[in-house]
């Protein structure tokens, strides 16, 4: 893999998915308007160990340990929101970093050594809602693959890093199940329109920024996404989550058009302390083996991966069992990539959650991730323990 494809595969896991799932705390609320806040730290202790061969077909292992940042980046975001009669208007910012960033990368020019922090703004829009549903104007996550990543039981975990894709010596996140189960959702520029709960069901629908195939390429329309939710309740012990969602896209280079679209889809069930989630995906031409939605080319390219996942908690304590898959066809048309034809990247793990205080959680994790290239004489075997904390407010 190309040293320019490392770097902008390192850059754009800067953006990687988020879940807050602690109540934000409030700053002011009066007269119908409000004002708060929330945010989250995590730091992890990993220790990888690699067996690999490259495109040359020569065998390599060597063992890393690391101080960094999980899956999910620290952050801090910071919401508004005014009442005007029967119409709600709200804002939202958030701000990312990694704590990643040591003198750790030795190929690196003197000026890029040390410490950089890499600010992400990931989020920031606005919103107006009324009894009619809710339309958000500005920069949020899409909507392709959404409900997959934020329905990942390893969120606040570590999750995969595959060495193939730069991750162990990376300088930002981990990679949770991304390209082993799922492909991210990368913030985009949109418009979107949810409607009001409909008997459980909700539907949401975007035009996105397009993603560029080429510097010259010419996309007539927008990329399109929508999303379609699920909810129900059988008693106070169990509930029931499915989703749909999908993305179309068309560009234009050298009078050739090249078309980009993905559906994905799960359901997760709860009951009694157990959590079951099966969820997957299948697109052509975007996602590739990298996993990320914003990296789109020629329409052969065909990824499809699955996700299963069990989770039990049990007061402050919960287990997590989970293996993903993905699958990339005809992968030798993403030149950066260094694969000629097929690649299969997979990763299974166990994690240990147990809050500490209200807001603090230690985590333990061991994840096995392998990629088979064969085509390519790639091939990479990765067992990375990883132990460390999430604070959230």
């Amino acid at each position: 893999m190309t040293k320019l494809f490392k770097l902008s595969l390192i850059t754009a896991t800067l953006t990687m998915a988020t879940f807050n799932a602690n109540a934000a705390v409030e700053i002011y609320e009066k007269d119908g308007m409000s004002f708060s806040t929330d945010g989250l730290v995590n730091v992890f202790y990993s220790n990888s160990s690699i067996d690999s061969t490259n495109a040359a077909g020569m065998e390599e292992d060597r063992t890393q340990s690391r101080v960094r940042t999980g899956f999910l980046p620290s952050n801090i975001g910071f919401n508004f929101s005014k009442q005007l009669s029967d119409v709600k208007i709200g804002m939202r910012s958030s701000f990312w970093v990694s704590l990643s960033d040591s003198d750790n990368n030795r190929d690196a020019s003197p000026a890029d050594l040390g410490t950089g922090s890499l600010i992400d703004v990931r989020q920031f829009y606005a919103t107006v809602s009324g009894s009619w549903g809710e339309v958000l104007l500005g920069k949020d996550f899409g909507l392709y693959n959404r409900a997959n990543i934020l329905g990942d039981e390893l969120l606040l975990g570590f999750g995969q890093t595959s060495d193939f894709f730069g991750l162990v010596d990376g300088g930002n996140v981990s990679f949770g199940n991304i390209a082993t189960g799922y492909t991210y959702p990368m913030p985009k520029a949109q418009m979107t329109y949810r409607t009001p709960d409909m008997n459980g069901f909700k539907l949401a629908v975007g035009i996105m920024d397009p993603n560029k195939t080429a510097g010259d390429s010419s996309e007539e329309l927008p990329r399109f996404e929508a999303e379609l939710m699920y909810n129900t309740s059988f008693n106070e012990n169990s509930s029931m989550k499915a989703w749909v969602s999908g993305v179309a896209q068309t560009s234009e280079i050298n009078d050739v058009e090249q078309n980009q679209s993905g559906i994905g889809y799960g359901v997760n069930v709860m009951f009694s302390g157990l959590s079951l989630t099966a969820s997957g995906y299948s697109s052509k031409g975007l996602g590739h083996v990298a996993g990320l939605d914003h990296i789109v080319g020629v329409d052969t390219i065909e990824s499809d991966g699955y996700l299963v996942q069990a989770a039990y908690t049990m007061g402050d304590n919960r287990v997590v069992l989970t293996y993903g898959e993905s699958e990339t066809t005809d992968a030798g048309n993403v030149e950066v990539v260094g694969i000629v034809g097929d690649a299969v990247h997979s990763n299974t793990g166990i994690a240990y959650f147990r809050t500490i205080v209200p807001g603090v959680t230690a985590v333990v994790e061991y994840n096995n991730t392998e990629v088979d290239a064969t085509d390519s004489l790639i091939a990479e075997d990765n067992n990375t323990f990883s132990i460390g904390a999430v604070v959230t407010f």
